[in-house]
């Protein structure tokens, strides 16, 4: 028994006791009911009070970078999950764009296995889609992955998909949500020409270069267009790690099971602005960029409007020695899923409403919007996926404290207020994964 802690979810923060019996939650006891005689019983039991209890994060951008092929990747999924849930994640969805890609059946168990192998949390993954695998991606059981992941700009792993004709062959017919990286690949072409001209080998060639790169421009296009196909067909589809004011006029805030299109942001992109490339360059340059504070401001603004419904952190390792390469070198990806949820939580404190909201857009939503079964809530018969917090507390970041295979992340130094306190996976509290359930 988990006794007398302050709960939030489902839209109310409540103090009370939630009984775990082998993987699952047993009962919830509000505050005043019969806890006390279940305690009699319990094998252990936990004093909560005055710390905070929350369903177990899910994040559903993550590159752990383990394919089971690259010699040394910058992660592995024994390192990246035991970082997630070090940070109380504990339900992951992966992406396809590692060596071998994840875009066959074949690749897809192999995947399984090593996360079945090696994982400390939950995990599911995402298919990638290609020019050429359309029809082979859509001959697979739906209920297999999590997503068909879609890049529409150029990132790591190179999975750009440009085709028109295959573009509308997927959206027409896919059966399963669609997770589009959003970048309009001619802009960004452009742009990178005209900046090398400029500045390769300058003085001037550093990381604020990026969100001029890969701006709003190329974001807005690619997201326009991509959402105009999606409503052509009725296709769900999901615009990830949203970067811009300007894409937030795409979106609508209709309740989460209305809404065919949703949107997904990172915490980085809510943490950090262009302002921060003059300390931190090429440490938190990623796609799509970190763009301005007034960006920054209004992507906060949609997520407490509902016009974006899930948060995930797109983390993304690479080592440290590759990103101290000048900035055209330097790989794009930010460590981050080891504070994911302490950074939300400092801009909740003393914030009830907020607090309420970030477990919903956490924990709620990912749940719900890709069909995960038996998680991302604190009700009775759900998996007792669980996560204790400790608030008032100073916990800064230092490199020794990171799990991440890469060993560094752009938060180092930072002090945070809150501990994650113990985390419970499938109702323990050792090493217990599964692989996620989809039921649509």
């Amino acid at each position: 028994m988990i006794h007398n802690a302050t709960i939030v979810n489902e839209g109310r923060i409540f103090v009370g006791s939630v009984v775990i019996e082998n993987d699952r939650i047993a009962e919830i006891w509000d505050e005043g009911c019969p806890a006390n005689e279940t305690s009699a019983s319990a094998d252990s039991v936990i004093n909560a009070t005055g710390l905070l209890l929350l369903p177990g994060v899910i994040d559903t951008h993550v590159h752990f970078r383990d394919g089971g092929q690259s010699e040394n990747p910058a992660g592995t999924f024994y390192s990246e999950s035991r970082a997630a849930r070090a940070g109380g994640v504990t339900s992951v969805v992966d992406m396809p764009n590692t060596k071998p890609q994840t875009t066959t059946l074949e690749a897809l168990e192999a995947k399984e296995a090593l996360a079945a192998r090696d994982s400390a949390v939950n995990y599911g993954f995402m298919l990638g889609a290609t020019n050429d695998n359309i029809d082979t991606l859509l001959d697979i059981d739906p209920k297999r992955y999590a997503a068909i992941k879609l890049f529409l700009g150029s990132s790591t792993g190179n999975m750009l998909v440009n085709n028109p004709e295959q573009l509308d062959h997927l959206f027409r017919d896919a059966q399963k949500l669609i997770v589009a990286h959003c970048e309009q690949e001619e802009v960004i072409q452009a742009n990178l020409l005209n900046a090398k001209l400029e500045f390769q080998g300058t003085a001037d060639e550093t990381a604020t270069l990026h969100p001029k790169i890969r701006n709003n421009e190329a974001c807005f296009l690619s997201t326009y267009h991509a959402i105009e196909r999606a409503r052509k067909y009725g296709t769900r589809f999901h615009v990830a790690h949203i970067s811009t004011a300007t894409e937030l006029s795409l979106l609508s805030n209709f309740d989460l099971e209305k809404k065919h299109i949703t949107a997904e942001v990172t915490p980085n992109h809510l943490w950090f602005d262009d302002r921060d490339y003059a300390e931190l360059g090429n440490r938190i340059k990623c796609n799509p960029a970190i763009k301005t504070n007034d960006d920054r401001l209004a992507l906060w603004a949609a997520l407490e409007d509902d016009l974006i419904d899930t948060i995930a952190t797109d983390h993304a390792p690479h080592p440290l020695e590759a990103k101290q390469k000048s900035y055209f070198d330097a790989p794009s990806g930010i460590p981050s899923i080891q504070h994911s949820l302490q950074m939300m939580l400092e801009a909740a404190i003393n914030d009830n409403d907020l607090l309420m909201l970030i477990v919903q857009k956490m924990c709620h939503n990912p749940a719900l919007l890709f069909g995960i079964e038996d998680r991302g809530f604190i009700r009775k018969g759900y998996k007792a996926d669980l996560v204790l917090v400790r608030q008032g507390v100073e916990e800064t970041v230092t490199r020794k404290s990171l799990l991440y295979k890469c060993g560094w992340s752009p938060l180092e130094g930072q002090t945070f207020h809150t501990h994650i306190e113990r985390v419970w996976v499938n109702g323990a509290s050792d090493i217990s994964a599964e692989p996620l359930k989809f039921n649509k």
